[in-house]
């Protein structure tokens, strides 16, 4: 697979540099008991370290070609499924919990990804995963920061998130346009803060950050929620409707969901 030309339409880039192999490695912290997820293994730097490191490897690959090269290779260890992850049931695909991940996700769908990852985060004990750099910091960004949003907010409701390694554009072949970086996802045993309605709480985030120049106020309406009804649930909550949605907290998005109807 050494020969094998990336297609831009599935957002390849295969990592080479084997220093940040070992970065993720080491904070993916594999033994011979754990199960792992790798989504988009291209030519495979990480997935041959996860076949000599785990006890059960689970691939999955859009690229047919790949795909095939996979399917070909005679490992009890490791289960390759052919398809757009995006499309997968993941209850089936990861049956029980406790399984690892680690990826090097294809930036065309690493947000979506993340989302997958959050409906799904009862299955998972560990995450070391690579994004655009753009995209790492949105998820790692805390409030009144420029890359503040529903994402970061979603997913730091259920994990803490950390920095591993930045990663060069020469660390993949070809090298993209853009700096990458891995971050560690830890589950966290219950919700940051307590959040009741789950739907309830990400259709106000979702309405607050819909247009991020708007003052809370106005934004809420995007969420079908009236003027009087936003005004009562702000005055509440102790929020002033002219502040924007990225200098709320989780805590503070949790009491305004818990206040506005549903």
């Amino acid at each position: 697979m050494s020969a094998y030309r990336a297609k831009k339409r599935f957002g390849q880039n295969f990592l080479r540099d084997r220093q940040v192999v070992d970065r993720i490695f080491a904070a993916a912290d594999l033994n011979r008991s754990d199960r792992v997820f790798e989504i988009g293994p291209g030519l495979g730097v990480l997935t041959e370290r996860l076949l000599k490191t785990a006890g059960e490897v689970v691939i999955v690959e859009i690229d047919r070609d790949l795909a095939v090269e996979w399917q070909q290779r005679d490992d009890s260890r490791l289960r390759v499924v052919a398809a757009d992850v995006l499309s997968l049931d993941w209850k089936d695909l990861l049956p029980g919990e406790g399984w690892k991940m680690v990826a090097n996700l294809p930036y065309n769908i690493s947000s979506q990804v993340v989302f997958k990852v959050i409906e799904h985060r009862d299955k998972f004990s560990r995450l070391v995963l690579m994004f655009q750099k753009e995209v790492g910091e949105r998820l790692c960004a805390g409030p009144g920061t420029r890359d503040y949003g529903a994402l970061s907010i979603f997913c730091q409701l259920w994990f803490d998130v950390e920095p591993i390694v930045k990663v060069p554009p020469q660390a993949f072949h070809p090298p993209p346009k853009v700096d990458s970086v891995v971050l560690g996802f830890t589950p966290l045993p219950e919700a940051r803060v307590a959040v009741g309605d789950e739907h309830q709480f990400k259709r106000v985030v979702k309405s607050a950050f819909a247009q991020r120049r708007k003052t809370l106020r106005n934004t809420l309406k995007s969420g079908g929620f009236g003027p009087e009804e936003i005004a009562a649930a702000l005055e509440r909550a102790g929020i002033d409707g002219g502040r924007r949605a990225e200098t709320l907290s989780l805590a503070e998005f949790s009491k305004l969901a818990g206040l506005l109807p549903d």
